[in-house]
């Protein structure tokens, strides 16, 4: 999964987009995770219902994570764990596909969830 995303760094951001051609955060995880059979929610706020609860303690490469945006404690962005403290996502700040840090990442981690059996 961590190999297969990284093929679309770049991809730009795309409100509302969920194919190469453009994508935002669940768009993205979505159109990752469906190429291995695993069915996930549009938006980032039904995440949070998605796999099973996972600590940040056990945190495995192809994890998704579940940010707030602005501070508002709702879920808003999700992204794929990748491993080694970073993770991969549709930024809209940074208009496209890019690879982050987790612990240098402005927003809050409001949970992790892992879909992957």
């Amino acid at each position: 999964i961590v190999e297969y995303a990284k093929k679309f760094l770049g991809v730009k951001y795309v409100y509302g987009g969920s194919t190469p051609n453009g994508f935002d955060c669940s768009g993205f995880t979505q159109y990752v995770f469906k190429k291995f059979g695993i069915k996930l929610p549009r938006s980032a706020i039904e995440y949070a219902n998605a796999g099973t609860k996972v600590s940040r303690e056990n945190l495995k490469p192809g994890d998704l994570l579940l940010f707030d945006v602005n501070d508002s404690y709702r879920i808003g962005h999700v992204g794929i764990y990748i491993g080694n403290d970073k993770f991969i996502h549709a930024s809209s700040t940074k208009g496209k596909v890019v690879i982050a840090t987790l612990s240098k990442y402005g927003e809050n981690l409001l949970g992790i969830r892992r879909v992957i059996k």
